[in-house]
């Protein structure tokens, strides 16, 4: 089975680029101030073109998931979290908690998380989280 990675296209190069150097780029729009995710050549907010790209604090905090018990065979065998985080910078953005169990118990709405690097191969390199408090850790 084919491993289902990203492929970065000239809009997305620069946030894939920010991974595999461990900083979460995000874009901000100069006409409206509005920051968002995911990267386009336009803002999604006024329609902007005058965009800047800048390195995100890394820290987010749990808006929802789902435990996945069922993954697809290139992701292993245990359950993993499917969820959507909110950045401290204001878009949200799915990804994965990791460095915790995978259950409700332990991955609580607005857990404080901070971003995390794992490289996936030699171009691409994923965004994942994980809890602030030691105590969620295993």
């Amino acid at each position: 089975m084919r491993s289902a990675r990203p492929l970065p296209t000239p809009e997305t190069q620069n946030f894939w680029d920010g991974c595999r150097a461990g900083e979460l780029r995000l874009q901000r729009c100069r006409a409206c101030h509005q920051v968002y995710f995911p990267p386009r050549p336009f803002c999604p907010h006024c329609t902007s073109r005058d965009l800047d790209a800048f390195t995100a604090s890394g820290r987010a905090t749990l808006y929802s998931y789902i435990i996945n018990h069922r993954p697809r065979p290139d992701m292993g065998t245990e359950p993993h979290s499917i969820a959507v985080v909110t950045l401290e910078e204001g878009p949200r953005m799915m990804t994965n908690i990791i460095g915790c169990p995978q259950t409700p118990e332990a991955l609580q709405l607005d857990m404080e998380l901070q971003v995390v690097f794992e490289v996936q191969n030699e171009t691409i390199t994923l965004p994942f989280f994980k809890p602030l408090s030691h105590e969620a850790e295993v």
